[in-house]
């Protein structure tokens, strides 16, 4: 209960701050910059602002300037997810129409542009230059990530090793270096500041692969895009990077990344029969166990016991 209350006060001083931070914009087309705050409530993770404000609430009573680095990530990431919905054309965003489904190619970039200068912004009000430094690494690993996406590799090894690296860029960086920022924003010691960083990187990477786990057993319904989606892409995950080991068959389709009629229907058959998925959700549980060790010597308390349910919710989380 306690634990439900704090993160409630601390998300309606998220929403509250958030429409300050997305200013105003004239000529928005086919609606009005409130639409794009709704759009903004509708795609930012929660699980992922409580992270970051637990992670400074712990340190010390938390302060605006944390909110604000969680407002920044929180943009950061709803641009990326615009960005993301344009390259792959989606019609969907977790069962709702998309930003490039709504407005379109153009208007729908701009909009994901329009956020990362409304983030950048708000960041550089902070006047903190370690912060601002720290903040920064989000959007350069961002499009590092982007770019390693576009090729794989065609040693095993290597291959799943571009993958957690991939993966720590494009979703773990995210996380690892808002609570950082949270951190150094408390004051506390670069200890402290350290282990925010660690619980961000491993909980990022476990979070993401619990994702890709359940891109092959959750339903549409839950996940608000279809089973597969990303073999359709083209994306090799962990699942079928495991699956590979037992069905060598699958190596030659990750390499043509699965563009031949009957490709992702055969790797999806073959992960399912192999054990790819309990794999994954093995390293998941691995990941999230660093990131528990990384905030065990921190003094006792209900933001502490936040954190670690945090990683055990998202271990067992169905989409």
């Amino acid at each position: 209960m306690v634990y439900n209350s704090l993160l409630l006060h601390h998300h309606q001083k998220f929403f509250l701050l958030l429409p300050t931070q997305l200013g105003y914009v004239s000529d928005v087309p086919h609606g009005s910059i409130n639409h794009l705050r709704r759009l903004c409530h509708h795609l930012i993770r929660w699980t992922t602002i409580q992270i970051k404000i637990c992670f400074a609430t712990f340190i010390s009573s938390i302060h605006k300037e944390q909110i604000v680095i969680a407002m920044v990530a929180e943009m950061i990431h709803t641009a990326s997810l615009v960005h993301d919905d344009i390259i792959d054309e989606s019609l969907f965003r977790r069962g709702n129409p998309s930003v490039f489904s709504v407005w379109g190619q153009a208007s729908g970039g701009y909009t994901g542009d329009y956020i990362i200068g409304s983030a950048s912004v708000a960041l550089t009000k902070l006047r903190h230059n370690r912060v601002m430094q720290i903040m920064s690494r989000i959007l350069e690993d961002l499009v590092q990530g982007e770019f390693m996406q576009l090729g794989t590799k065609t040693n095993q090894d290597e291959r799943f090793n571009h993958y957690i690296e991939k993966s720590y860029r494009k979703t773990a960086s995210l996380i690892a270096n808002s609570c950082q920022a949270a951190a150094v924003l408390s004051g506390t010691t670069e200890d402290k500041i350290q282990a925010g960083f660690n619980y961000g990187k491993n909980l990022g990477i476990s979070f993401q692969l619990i994702d890709d786990a359940l891109d092959y057993i959750a339903s549409e319904k839950e996940m608000g895009k279809p089973t597969g989606a990303d073999l359709t892409l083209g994306l090799a995950t962990a699942p079928v990077l495991f699956a590979s080991h037992q069905y060598p068959r699958l190596n030659s389709l990750i390499m043509r990344r699965f563009d031949q009629p009957g490709d992702v229907e055969e790797a999806l058959t073959l992960v399912k029969q192999s054990c790819g998925l309990e794999q994954t959700h093995e390293l998941a549980d691995r990941y999230g166990k660093e990131a528990m060790k990384s905030v065990s010597k921190l003094q006792d308390s209900i933001h502490k016991d936040a954190l670690i349910k945090l990683v055990n919710d998202q271990l067992i989380r169905s989409r």
